[in-house]
């Protein structure tokens, strides 16, 4: 009994949805709008990752020693910032690659060059590059040296300077942005979501609208509410799936289109990232769209059979 009421409902929803015609193609329209700019969301937000993960990449403090400290003195002090959980790598640059980065870097630089050559010594020291796991956690590694002396006692001062202060501006925006640009996808995606709501609602009303002498009727014969409610709730189901399909049908060659032209510009090849995650993607409009589409039904009819 309940297999066969269960197809009755299926075939009246779809046969409600096929009767509405363009009012069914409208629903399905401004679903696929809603589920193409949600998954565009999810894109946007991969490539801004991607940029922000480049950019963390390039942010990191650099600890520079006096020149002539002892290799030893050095390397304690990087093994001990290798045990801090906040800190990801640290690389150790010698006093001779530092002075070879400075003559390749004012290579064109003939003044300067000369005016080393004078000097008769390598005026540069060593240095220790820390990258942290996350920006936000530099500043608790350079509080890391005051913290254990290393910087308050003078006849022990080994390091010249750490360019931590030089570089919190940029480490603090970088910061700000990877926290704001998350918040502001999640309101996005909520902004959405609620206007697809508001929108698909109208118009499965619409379709309660043209079938509202066959509700009545099924009302005098008895019929109880799930049964009424099922085919509209189908009905939205169907808005739902259908716009997935479009949706993935548009994203094929504009995916195409943003891997070649926007690669070098996000750095995210977005149909490379498109067919890597396609089950994912077509998941997530599938769910999204059955999901918004059967709620606006239940809404609708509910509001309906309330009068």
């Amino acid at each position: 009994m309940f297999t066969t009421n269960l197809k009755r409902v299926i075939v009246s929803g779809f046969r409600s949805f096929v009767r509405s015609g363009f009012t069914s193609l409208a629903g399905v329209l401004v679903m696929t709008i809603t589920l193409f700019v949600i998954t565009s969301q999810i894109f946007v937000q991969a490539a801004l990752n991607s940029a922000l993960s480049d950019i963390k990449e390039k942010v990191d403090i650099t600890v520079y020693f006096i020149p002539n400290v002892s290799e030893d003195d050095i390397k304690e002090i990087e093994f001990a910032l290798k045990g801090l959980p906040e800190v990801k790598d640290v690389s150790y640059t010698s006093q001779e690659e530092a002075l070879n980065e400075f003559k390749e870097k004012h290579a064109n630089d003939f003044l300067t060059l000369q005016a080393l050559e004078e000097l008769g010594e390598n005026p540069l020291g060593a240095s220790l590059n820390v990258k942290a796991k996350d920006p936000s956690q530099y500043e608790s590694i350079s509080n890391y040296f005051e913290d254990n002396g290393v910087l308050s006692n003078s006849s022990l001062n080994i390091i010249d300077k750490i360019d931590y202060h030089d570089n919190k501006l940029i480490i603090d925006r970088l910061s700000s942005i990877i926290s704001k640009a998350e918040r502001l996808g999640i309101l996005i995606s909520f902004i959405l979501i609620l206007i697809s709501i508001i929108i698909t609602f109208n118009t499965i009303r619409l379709i309660i609208y043209m079938s509202k002498e066959e509700i009545s009727v099924m009302k005098l014969v008895g019929a109880g509410s799930r049964y009424i409610r099922g085919p509209f709730i189908v009905s939205g189901v169907l808005v739902g799936i259908i716009s997935a399909f479009v949706t993935t049908i548009i994203f094929i060659p504009v995916s195409i289109w943003l891997g070649d032209t926007m690669t070098d510009f996000v750095g995210v090849n977005m149909f490379e990232y498109f067919k890597s995650n396609f089950i994912q993607l077509f998941l997530i409009m599938i769910i999204s769209g059955v999901i918004i589409g059967g709620i606006s039904s239940i809404f609708a009819i509910a509001r309906y059979l309330r009068k």
